[in-house]
């Protein structure tokens, strides 16, 4: 199924598989087939916080054409809604949605451009038999329109099997039935394969393809699908049905003599001398293969000179069913016309359109969310209340500065795990989103990621703020408006470059990795960042790794914003003589708690491996890189991520 519509995830699995696929008798154009056709995959992949009739609205401003007006697109959503029985819950999140009613919303987003092609992995799957039901009679609803259905279905009732025009039926890689579905079981019967009274043919199809009546039974039909038997069997069908006195109006109703009808097929010369060693089965090398080999068995019209070719047909002309050929102006390239070309690979609206759009809709879905806003929020301003009142009035005693250093180093790392982990729960699932709509050409991957980085900025601006905020003065530290400002400022871009951190971790795996590599990843970049151990007594062959832990630079610059800028005496408790040395406060039996260990801000920099006249901006400017390299990074492996898919 993924290698028809073209979105075959390149793995062990399929690199080593070649071949070429046919439109219409023409070898298909991937980028161009991928345009006028779409994918609806087995899991229904909805944003979870958007209302049915936001989601169909943005379906339809980034697959129609944006030089058509909005009530035009508002008018034809409503329609699909109409159609797929949609309206009574146009105003539902998609969270609180039915099984069939996700199934379906999912098909109406790919409806809204009128694609001739539609591809389906297992639609029935997770849904009652009602619901079953519903689906595929609005499946068979929508071939009406001219649109070729295409989907792969695990044992259908026999109600829904009927509703089913072909079916392509295949055992351990190898077809052994490839026409009409209402002929199944008489082509089986002309076999000796006689499907029992009252039995739902397809359940007997699945009993004689799991070998339930021998393997010889499978080889038999191999050979007959592989020499085109299922063809001539139907050919020969029709005309005993229209020679029999008895025949009915459609031929499916009509019966006739199956062995004469075999007798017709079999024939054929092309059947006689067909044997199973000539049917062409491609099977994976050894090495490449997993689970046992992998094969694919080539299509009756394929080329039997080595790679597989499958051959699809699109459309079906105005015949038996009345159907409207589909629009296939855009399956092949040819040199004669380049702007068809040039068309069919760009997307249906401008990247500003798309930016703007996804932007919107990425906003609106992180305020509805509750682990990205209300609980981000509620934890902010009740950790900063909790170590605002523990650590009360530290920061102007210069007694208790290491206690003091212990507060501005857990603020930052509250402040990083509050942006990476929510990071890393909820990008992974949204993958799977952005995977189908950018492979269903809604909008390019650029588009996404810079929407998805602007919409996210203001959050991960405001709540570090909000939290810096009441700390920085519940815990008395200088009240001075550049070092106040200078505390925010790294605030803000530690949470920044966790957040991007966490879009590389969600964005290369899955959630179960994600989950557990994060924090593991947390634990160097902890370790030196110059509070745990400092940097003056790292071994030589790891102070390298102190470079790459950014909290080192959060940790230095907040330090240098507390304790630098030329600060006075930090011992302001006039029982202490900041004049009296340190070893006569410990001979005059001062209490621990009132001893002053460090006279001068400087002092203390130094006993912890800062340079106390270092450069604030230099702090600054390499978390700044650190956040440009790590999104850039990010970028990179979702760019890859998709190629893979492709």
């Amino acid at each position: 199924m993924v290698t028809l519509c073209g979105t075959c995830r390149l793995s062990h699995r399929t690199r080593a598989l070649s071949g070429h696929i046919n439109i219409n008798g023409q070898e298909r154009d991937l980028r161009s087939f991928r345009k006028m056709s779409c994918y609806i995959m087995q899991d229904d992949q909805l944003l979870p916080h958007l209302t049915v009739m936001e989601a169909m609205m943005i379906s339809a401003q980034l697959k129609m054409d944006e030089d058509l007006s909005l009530d035009y697109k508002k008018s034809a959503v409503l329609d699909i809604l109409e159609t797929l029985g949609l309206m009574e819950c146009s105003g539902t999140y998609t969270e609180r949605l039915s099984g069939g009613q996700r199934k379906r919303l999912a098909i109406a987003q790919e409806l809204v451009n009128n694609p001739p092609v539609m591809f389906f992995d297992e639609p029935t799957s997770g849904l009652d038999s009602s619901s079953c039901f519903q689906c595929v009679s609005l499946l068979k609803y929508l071939t009406q329109g001219g649109r070729t259905i295409v989907c792969t279905i695990h044992q259908p009732s026999a109600k829904i099997f009927e509703m089913f025009d072909k079916l392509y039926m295949m055992t351990s890689g190898r077809c052994i039935y490839d026409g009409r579905t209402s002929l199944v079981v008489p082509f089986l019967g002309s076999y000796g394969l006689k499907c029992p009274p009252y039995h739902n043919p397809a359940d007997y199809l699945m009993e004689v393809s799991s070998g339930d009546y021998g393997e010889d039974t499978i080889d038999m039909l191999v050979v007959a699908i592989a020499s085109n038997a299922a063809a001539i069997f139907e050919e020969a069908y029709k005309q005993t049905c229209e020679q029999a006195p008895h025949a009915k109006t459609g031929n499916d109703q009509c019966t006739c003599n199956e062995k004469e009808c075999r007798c017709l097929a079999t024939r054929s010369p092309k059947v006689q001398n067909y044997t199973l060693d000539k049917v062409p089965i491609f099977v994976l090398p050894a090495d490449q293969a997993v689970d046992g080999s992998i094969s694919i068995t080539e299509l009756p019209n394929g080329n039997v000179n080595g790679d597989a070719c499958v051959v699809v047909e699109v459309g079906t002309s105005n015949g038996t069913n009345g159907h409207c050929r589909a629009d296939t102006s855009l399956l092949a390239q040819t040199d004669d016309d380049k702007s068809v070309v040039a068309e069919c690979h760009s997307f249906s609206t401008s990247c500003l359109t798309q930016f703007r759009v996804l932007f919107i809709r990425t906003f609106k879905s992180i305020m509805r969310d509750t682990t990205l806003t209300r609980l981000r929020l509620f934890s902010h301003l009740a950790i900063g209340v909790l170590i605002g009142l523990l650590y009360k009035g530290l920061g102007e005693d210069g007694t208790k500065a290491f206690f003091n250093a212990g507060c501005l180093f857990f603020s930052m790392l509250f402040i990083m795990f509050t942006a990476l982990m929510p990071t890393i729960l909820t990008f992974p699932m949204e993958m799977g989103v952005f995977v189908r709509e950018h492979l269903n050409y809604w909008y390019s991957l650029k588009a996404y990621y810079f929407a998805k980085t602007m919409a996210d900025l203001p959050f991960q601006i405001i709540f570090p703020l909000i939290y810096g905020s009441i700390v920085y003065w519940m815990t008395s530290q200088p009240p001075e408006f550049h070092r106040f400002a200078l505390f925010l400022a790294y605030s803000v871009m530690t949470a920044l470059v966790a957040q991007s951190l966490g879009l590389v971790v969600g964005a290369g795996l899955d959630l179960q990795s994600a989950v557990f590599l994060g924090p593991v990843t947390a634990i160097p970049i902890l370790l030196f960042s110059g509070f745990f151990v400092s940097l003056k007594i790292i071994p030589q062959y790891l102070q390298w790794l102190s470079y790459l832990s950014y909290v080192r630079y959060s940790f230095e610059g907040t330090m240098l914003a507390v304790y630098g800028f030329n600060r006075t005496a930090i011992c302001t408790d006039p029982a202490v003589d900041p004049s009296v040395d340190l070893v006569d406060q410990m001979m005059a039996d001062i209490p621990m708690g009132e001893r002053c260990f460090f006279h001068e801000a400087n002092e203390f920099l130094e006993q912890m491996g800062i340079d106390s006249a270092g450069l604030w901006w230099v702090d600054l400017l390499v978390l700044c890189f650190f956040f440009v390299v790590l999104r850039l990074i990010a970028y990179l492996v979702l760019r890859w991520k998709v190629r893979s898919y492709r």
